[in-house]
């Protein structure tokens, strides 16, 4: 198992810039696939970004160009770099770790950090 926890959230202006950071511990990092997701009020969870144990990355279209994924495995640190930041990125970010056995998803998730954008 891993435990995660975010740090890094907080209240920025719209264009601003925040970076998301998610300590693993309790398991080898390298081996997960690293994952951002957020939810706002009212709404589904949704991935905003992913990272996989060899660094290929994925991201939704609505962050495209403006938040960047990355992982540390030295650090078992995962990061999330949000540039250009709008309102509606508006959300608790959590971080993910997953990983795959025999078929099956196993995921771990972080408590979330606030983000707030004000217009």
């Amino acid at each position: 198992q891993v435990q995660l926890v975010e740090s890094g959230g907080g209240l920025v202006q719209a264009g601003g810039s925040l970076r998301l950071s998610c300590a693993a511990s309790g398991s080898i990092f390298s081996i997960y696939t690293m994952g951002w997701y957020r939810q706002a009020p009212g709404k589904q969870r949704e991935l905003v970004a992913g990272i996989t144990s060899d660094g290929r990355t994925n991201s939704a279209d609505s962050v495209k160009g403006r938040f960047t994924i990355s992982r540390d495995n030295a650090r078992n640190t995962v990061y999330l770099q949000m540039n250009s930041l709008k309102p509606e990125d508006t959300a608790v970010y959590y971080c993910n770790a997953a990983t795959f056995s025999k078929g099956y998803r196993y995921d771990y998730w972080g408590q979330g950090t606030q983000v707030t954008v004000s217009s």
